[in-house]
């Protein structure tokens, strides 16, 4: 058993697949963390999920919200998971999101050691959106941020005509400089627009932030609740714009991209397992359990 009495964990789970990684997860996190709270929320409409085998700390979400890949209903499920872990009492100083692919690569003492020698609210990947960038900048680096202002700062307006002896004509006009979008989107001198990763880890500052903002119902809200891979700009947007919240750019997690494809990290193998070790990140992803489970094997070891 660890002491945590500097700093208390928990964690939000977002799971839709693989039974049996899920488990484990659940008890390296028990093990590790003796017992958290883990704030389950499992699409069962994906998979199914035994809660018979769920340990006592677990708070299953129910009912659940029907998700998809890059939906704005992950960012729901998020929410909601994050009412039920700090609306209800003994709630963390701290929450890490996570999926089924992640797991811990460092032990507990280093990684609550770190939150408890913070100076920051919020580690999450950020960074700002802007016209100059996608309309101007034509380093290969940076073409996630020109497709992200593209996601997010564009407004596309779609005509159908059609006519009784030709075909249908689709015309499709987009928008793209902010003096024309300024009308249609939420985002102002005040309000800027951030993107990066979905996964991160924050405390309760900024989780208490993120629930009252969300629950007001504002034009960002809206705007984000019509967009594809909303996940991965709706907090960054939320947390980066508030003065009162202190954000390192950083998510604490390892993930390699290059084996993988534009929208999907490598698979982490037994190859990998130098890189984890010399990485400051606390977790890492993607793992696959039908792929290689006997790097879980050897993290279990490293961390124990």
């Amino acid at each position: 058993m660890h002491d945590t009495s500097k700093n208390t964990i928990g964690f939000i789970l977002l799971s839709h697949r693989k039974p049996l990684q899920i488990y484990r997860l659940i008890s390296k996190l028990n093990s590790l963390f003796d017992y958290p709270r883990i704030v389950c929320h499992h699409d069962f409409s994906k998979c199914d999920l035994s809660i018979e085998n769920l340990t006592k700390n677990i708070l299953l979400l129910r009912p659940h919200i029907e998700t998809e890949w890059a939906g704005f209903s992950l960012v729901k499920a998020t929410v909601k998971a994050l009412r039920l872990m700090y609306e209800t009492p003994d709630s963390p100083d701290w929450f890490v999101l996570l999926s089924e692919s992640d797991y811990p690569i460092k032990t507990a003492k280093q990684i609550l050691d770190d939150l408890a020698s913070s100076p920051y609210d919020a580690y999450i990947r950020h960074e700002r959106i802007k016209y100059e960038t996608y309309k101007y900048d034509v380093r290969p680096s940076i073409l996630w941020q020109k497709n992200s202002y593209e996601r997010y700062c564009t407004k596309s307006f779609s005509f159908h005509y059609s006519k009784k002896h030709s075909a249908q004509m689709n015309l499709e006009i987009r928008l793209e400089h902010p003096l024309l979008t300024k009308s249609f989107l939420p985002f102002s001198k005040k309000l800027l627009c951030f993107s990066g990763s979905q996964w991160f880890c924050a405390n309760r500052k900024a989780a208490e932030y993120i629930i009252d903002f969300h629950s007001k119902g504002n034009a960002l809200t809206l705007h984000y609740s019509k967009l594809r891979y909303a996940d991965e700009s709706y907090f960054q947007t939320i947390l980066a714009n508030a003065s009162h919240l202190k954000l390192q750019n950083d998510n604490w997690r390892y993930i390699d991209w290059s084996g993988g494809s534009a929208t999907h990290p490598k698979t982490l193998l037994m190859e990998d397992i130098p890189n984890l070790i010399i990485s400051s990140a606390h977790f890492a992803r993607k793992f696959d359990i039908d792929i290689d489970s006997t790097i879980l094997d050897e993290l279990d070891i490293i961390t124990f």
